[in-house]
């Protein structure tokens, strides 16, 4: 089987592979891009059809495109999302190959570099990057015996309200995905629980400005780390309807029966924590924090954003918050259908590499990892709170092809120059 060559070998045609091709390209470093599906194909076939994205366009892009068509304050759907990816990589002459499935990498013995192989055959390359983003294996936790006669499927494989059978659902997971989709599906007539675990909701807007804008201005999209023991806390923000504060008590309000965590699920009967008054309270604190930090940023700058004193008052606790329910029987409730919205896993089994810790998480710092020649690029919290955005993965990007091209530079030394030898002597 005859070998290819390259310098860098980058795996994944998302937004962060194609991020990396752009600055690698500026910096000279010869590379190669594989992707097993379609360009962005998470944005097609991993979203449900009325997707949009949680940042308006003019925030969520990359610096040197802007969304072709789009209202700048709008939310981009899925499709448009993946289209202007796909155009972003023509653009760039992204050297991009589908339809290539990588199987292992492996550090090369006694020379430089690694030797990959793919169902393409066998590249080597001097560095590999992992660019496979942040959310590659839905993870559904066994909790439900399929005996149960129950339709179960991630929130990952869910398309639209049609696509489910007759009868109520309940959706497990209340951040951005469990939310929206409890939402549309409330909308659609469908009886909906939807089961509640802590989580932050921050204002879609706030004083005529964005919570992306919000963000910014106060610095808190470069955070270089959650806070201590919100490492897992899930986020509920919607670009849904035109943009909306993700509000529990009013998708309660609208018909929606709130629950707390799910805990088990045996003989038909779930059962949830009683932590649903908890979890509200905690997201409204959340909530009105992230107000405080704008009023006081407008009182500091002197800014003409108009008070909204209205934003500060809140619904009243429905009857599930107040009395939660504890049990219940999901054939009696008329529960046909469970959507677990409960996050992903990630895998690089494939990469033969020194470059993980005991429980399989890359040590890395902003992408560079302990094992020289491996990067990684698309994870949660990488450098900064937007590592995962299209925005925040391109600055991520910058700086590991940094990296990647200082070495570049080191490997191309030669040694003094033979008069700057006989100088010494």
């Amino acid at each position: 089987m005859s070998t290819e060559k390259t310098d860098t070998l980058v795996v994944g045609a998302g937004q962060a592979g194609i991020a990396l091709s752009e600055h690698l390209k500026s910096h000279g470093i010869p590379h190669i891009v594989v992707e097993k599906n379609r360009i962005a194909e998470a944005w097609r076939s991993g979203r449900w059809d009325s997707l949009v994205a949680n940042g308006p366009a003019w925030h969520d892009r990359f610096p040197n495109m802007e969304f072709d068509g789009c209202d700048p304050d709008g939310f981009p759907g899925k499709d448009t999302v993946a289209t202007y990816l796909e155009n972003y990589a023509r653009m760039i002459d992204a050297p991009i190959r589908t339809g290539v499935e990588v199987f292992s990498a492996e550090r090369n013995q006694g020379r430089p570099g690694f030797t990959v192989e793919t169902s393409e055959g066998r590249i080597e390359a001097l560095n590999v990057v992992a660019a496979t983003g942040a959310f590659q294996h839905p993870v559904t936790p066994p909790m439900v015996p399929e005996t149960e006669g129950i339709t179960q499927l991630h929130s990952f494989h869910y398309k639209s309200p049609d696509q489910l059978p007759d009868g109520g659902v309940l959706v497990v997971g209340a951040g951005s995905s469990g939310a929206q989709i409890a939402d549309e599906l409330n909308r659609a007539g469908r009886k909906v629980h939807l089961s509640v675990g802590p989580h932050e909701r921050p204002p879609r807007a706030y004083r005529g400005r964005d919570f992306c804008w919000w963000l910014g201005v106060l610095g808190l999209w470069d955070l270089a780390a959650a806070a201590p023991g919100k490492e897992h806390v899930t986020i509920s923000v919607s670009g849904a309807y035109g943009g909306q504060t993700m509000d529990f008590r009013r998708l309660a309000q609208e018909g929606v029966t709130l629950l707390g965590l799910t805990e088990t699920c045996t003989g038909g009967v779930a059962r949830f924590r009683d932590d649903l008054r908890d979890n509200i309270a905690a997201g409204d604190a959340s909530y009105l924090g992230m107000l405080d930090l704008a009023d006081a940023h407008v009182a500091r700058n002197g800014l003409d954003l108009p008070p909204e004193t209205e934003a500060r008052t809140m619904l009243p606790d429905p009857q599930c918050v107040t009395h939660p329910i504890r049990e219940l029987d999901l054939s009696k409730a008329g529960i046909r259908t469970i959507i677990w919205a409960t996050g992903f896993r990630q895998d690089f089994s494939w990469m033969k590499v020194d470059a993980f810790d005991e429980n399989g998480r890359p040590r890395h710092q902003r992408g560079v990892s302990s094992e020289p020649g491996i990067y990684f690029l698309g994870l949660p919290w990488q450098s900064r709170r937007g590592s995962t955005f299209i925005w925040g993965v391109w600055h991520d990007a910058k700086y590991v092809a940094e990296q990647i091209a200082i070495q570049a530079r080191y490997r191309a030394y030669r040694g003094p120059s033979e008069h700057e030898k006989a100088a010494a002597e």
